[in-house]
């Protein structure tokens, strides 16, 4: 059974200035593959290698496929699907097969508007493909697609879902096949060297409102620290990579583990050949602060920390938990361990204003990151803010969905004026690290690295690819009045889709109402026992301690 993966060409200008990223998804997905049995598999990077849709479908009908597997994210929906119509003329035998965090949560939509897919897989990909290209292999596609779980596809006019498959228990079971990928391909243009997004762990504990992992993952697990060593040192060795970034979204939660992910790069003398990344909230920079020098003895040079926001209001709609105060102290704390600290600053709700663009920024310098990043609020329709905030939602146009384009418009704001504001911060803040910061300060690595970082922003500007600029038909302040992001209006969400979500918001709010029901209930409960429940000797009832206030009813 031959089986390709392609991965979609689409581009933003956004993370991918710093570089051409490998695909992981298809290294994990391969290596399960092949544990299986499945030896004939094939791979497209449509994106790092910038092919057209000519090019691709040239490639599909050469290989003529048993299966063909594309993933999505968001924006990149609509070019996943495309490669799967491509598919569907030049190799029409072929079992078109979509997947991704997209997919997963919004399968009523693409079904709906790509009916040419036989099958979405939704959730962590590894065990489900598997068995899924099994019961192609086997004939037993399509008689058998009820029996498996974590799937959905047409049958007929009605739109179907498995029952959810269970996530991945054994993730030492897991090994990516990282020979997939042209190596040489994937560069980190700061430090010029070949990078590796590997994994440690999978979900995350918190629930910011705006983020959608914590939903598809489900259930946090982590890997054994000595089992992933194993996998960056293959990676090194092997594949020549000298940089990497975990791929988790917070990967020092379990700071047991992390330690231990640590010392064993040092014990194998790592951190001499390969540096590394990390994203990771504030709280645990603070937690871990006395362990930092042991961090960046273990090659960790750049930690992105989620600030999200400069004013508190905003970190508590996120959900973050987070406090302003401790952003600063935590970038502080960074930089005296010597370890490169970018800001993520997420602008462009409802209520931003000219005033609070520019309290970022005025944030930002005086944190004084080595780096800082604002990205436009993106609302994932499969986000609880998004459901909050979706009757203020006017673009449903998914390849716009990219953290650089404004898809929400400010009550006080053109989407011209906000890309405006924003750029105007990157303006300044970059202008001054590059005259006064980056070539004066630290040491030669230090310079050498902050320096490379600017090389990046400054290859994408000038290539008008930053922030999808030339796109977009911005040029300097003078043009934020003409604009034009080419939002593709005709996008709506499908009626399928659009049931779901009312139904799912109904029963949400039911579910609510009865738990604030039975609590008011309770309480008014508790109440009248106090009152009419005297101990034998006349005394009031007392709470533990003496107090007279009880503990609630839950």
């Amino acid at each position: 059974m031959r089986i390709l993966f392609v991965h979609p060409n689409y581009r933003s200008g956004g993370a991918e200035i710093a570089g051409n990223w490998p695909p992981a998804w298809v290294a994990y997905l391969t290596g399960s593959l092949r544990r299986a049995g499945f030896d004939d598999i094939h791979f497209v990077d449509a994106m790092t290698n910038d092919l057209s849709d000519e090019e691709v479908g040239a490639r599909i009908e050469e290989l003529q496929p048993d299966a063909v597997g594309v993933t999505a994210i968001t924006p990149s929906i609509y070019k996943a699907e495309e490669i799967l119509r491509i598919a569907q003329e030049r190799a029409p035998d072929a079992v078109r097969i979509l997947g991704g965090i997209h997919g997963t949560f919004m399968f009523k939509q693409v079904l709906s508007e790509a009916p040419w897919i036989d099958v979405i897989v939704r959730g962590e990909g590894e065990e489900i493909v598997t068995e899924l290209m099994t019961a192609i292999s086997e004939g037993r596609w399509p008689a058998d697609r009820q029996k498996i779980k974590g799937l959905a596809f047409r049958d007929g006019e009605r739109i179907v879902a498995t029952e959810a498959a269970s996530t991945v228990k054994n993730l030492e079971g897991i090994k990516p096949d990282w020979s997939i990928l042209e190596w040489e391909k994937y560069i980190y243009i700061p430090l010029n060297t070949r990078v590796a997004i590997p994994n440690m762990a999978r979900g995350c504990p918190f629930t910011c409102s705006f983020c959608s992992q914590w939903k598809f993952w489900r259930d946090y697990r982590v890997r054994e620290p000595k089992a992933v060593v194993d996998e960056i040192e293959d990676l090194v060795e092997n594949h020549g990579v000298g940089f990497f970034i975990l791929a988790d979204e917070e990967p020092t939660i379990n700071r047991k583990k992390f330690v231990e992910f640590c010392q064993e790069l040092i014990d194998r003398d790592l951190p001499r050949r390969v540096q590394w990344g990390i994203n990771t909230r504030v709280t645990d920079i603070y937690r871990d602060r006395e362990l930092l020098p042991f961090y960046r003895e273990a090659g960790l040079v750049h930690v992105s920390l989620g600030t999200e926001a400069a004013a508190q209001m905003k970190l508590d709609q996120f959900n973050k938990e987070t406090k302003v105060e401790e952003n600063k102290q935590a970038i502080k704390l960074l930089r005296d361990a010597d370890i490169f600290v970018e800001a993520q600053f997420i602008v462009g709700l409802d209520n931003e204003t000219k005033e609070t663009l520019e309290e970022t920024y005025r944030m930002a310098w005086d944190w004084q990151p080595d780096l800082a990043n604002w990205a436009m609020y993106t609302p994932w329709p499969f986000t609880p803010l998004f459901q909050e905030l979706k009757d203020k939602v006017e673009i449903y146009d998914f390849s716009k969905y990219n953290f650089v384009t404004p898809i929400m418009k400010p009550a006080a704001m053109e989407r011209g004026e906000l890309l405006d504001g924003v750029m105007k911060n990157y303006r300044r803040f970059y202008m001054q690290k590059a005259l006064f910061h980056y070539p004066w300060r630290g040491t030669g690595y230090r310079r050498r690295y902050l320096l490379g970082c600017l090389k990046a922003f400054m290859k994408a500007g000038f290539a008008r690819t930053f922030y999808d600029l030339g796109k977009a038909g911005y040029w300097g302040p003078q043009s934020k009045g003409k604009v034009d992001f080419h939002f593709d209006e005709s996008r709506q969400i499908a009626e399928a889709q659009m049931e779901d979500w009312e139904a799912a918001a109904d029963r949400a709010a039911r579910a609510k109402e009865r738990r604030e029901a039975v609590r008011a209930q309770m309480k008014e409960r508790a109440e009248q026992r106090r009152e009419g429940f005297r101990m034998p000797n006349g005394a009031e009832v007392k709470a533990c301690g003496g107090g007279t206030e009880q503990m609630e009813d839950a």
